[in-house]
């Protein structure tokens, strides 16, 4: 089994739900997870819905602190966004940070928040999905460097160039979220990644399964998970609840019906892991459920990555 590489994403939305919007910090927070050993740094993405720091504009910031960390958004919302701006910033980002850019994409979670958060912007949202593939084919013909024309459903533009070309010639990989039948046909036809939180590993495996067998490319299984560390899972579970009902406003028990986590001891949390990779995860995406989030993700580190270590995992 290849080893399972380990991400954090970025406490964007928790510093802001808080009131805390000093940047400086969530750089720190990178370049500290690059020093203690993880593979990648990661931003999520949601100006209005739920209002956090904009993250290619973060994920600049951190690509100029860091030297071997993979970036990665987790996940944008390209249908928010016109893809000619969009694969310009992600070009420029992916310059910045020397082809360490992975492009965690989206449609949006289907809820009256999210349809508000699309409205907003002019954007209709039940066009959201065909805005999104049609976004990907843009953006991955602009790459190219050369002049492009595009007709499409969405987008109708002549003789573009964009300047300058992404460091990696076909352009940063693109990985997708999502889950069901019409999802994972998607990732399979369009997708160089797959980023999901199923809440159980077998629904994982089965869905990954389903991908490998039609995808077009090779696609990098990697996973969503949110964990709270406690040697005393009671309280591990109380944490755990506080910081999904404040990111969220809904209720733990209804989040963690769709969502993979975790809340326990050190021990239990590779175990919890290490169920998701034999079932063909090998790239996980952590968000930390915690206040002090230096000191979670130096727990983190300390506790759960030497497990992951020694069984050969990570």
């Amino acid at each position: 089994m290849a080893p399972l590489k380990i991400g954090y994403l970025l406490p964007t939305r928790d510093q802001a739900v808080r009131g805390d919007h000093d940047l400086g910090r969530l750089t720190e927070q990178a370049q500290r997870a690059e020093a203690l050993g993880f593979d990648s740094a990661w931003a999520g993405d949601s100006p209005l819905t739920r209002p956090r720091a904009d993250p290619l504009l973060l994920l600049s910031a951190v690509a100029v602190a860091t030297r071997r960390i993979m970036l990665g958004t987790a996940v944008l919302l390209p249908a928010l966004r016109h893809p000619i701006l969009l694969a310009h910033q992600l070009a420029t980002l992916d310059r910045l940070a020397g082809g360490r850019l992975i492009v965690g994409m989206g449609g949006g979670f289907p809820n009256a928040n999210t349809e508000a958060q699309f409205t907003a912007v002019g954007v209709a949202f039940g066009r959201r999905i065909s805005r999104l593939e049609e976004s990907i084919e843009v953006m991955r013909l602009l790459w190219s460097g050369q002049e492009v024309s595009f007709t499409g459903r969405h987008f109708d533009f002549h003789g573009v160039t964009l300047a300058p070309a992404p460091a990696c010639p076909a352009g940063p990989p693109i990985w997708l979220a999502g889950g069901g039948e019409a999802a994972l046909r998607r990732v399979a036809r369009l997708a160089d990644g797959w980023l999901p939180y199923p809440p159980a590993a077998r629904i994982y495996a089965r869905e990954q399964a389903a991908i490998q067998q039609s995808a077009t490319r090779p696609v990098t299984p990697g996973l969503y998970a949110t964990l709270c560390l406690d040697e005393d899972p009671e309280r591990a579970r109380t944490r755990l609840r506080l910081s999904v009902e404040r990111y969220y406003n809904a209720p733990l028990e209804a989040v963690e019906t769709i969502q993979a986590m975790f809340a326990g001891t050190a021990r239990a949390a590779a175990d919890w892991l290490n169920s998701y990779a034999e079932a063909g995860a090998r790239h996980v995406v952590i968000r930390l459920a915690a206040d002090d989030h230096r000191t979670a993700l130096e727990e983190f580190a300390g506790d759960v990555l030497p497990l992951l270590h020694a069984e050969g995992t990570a």
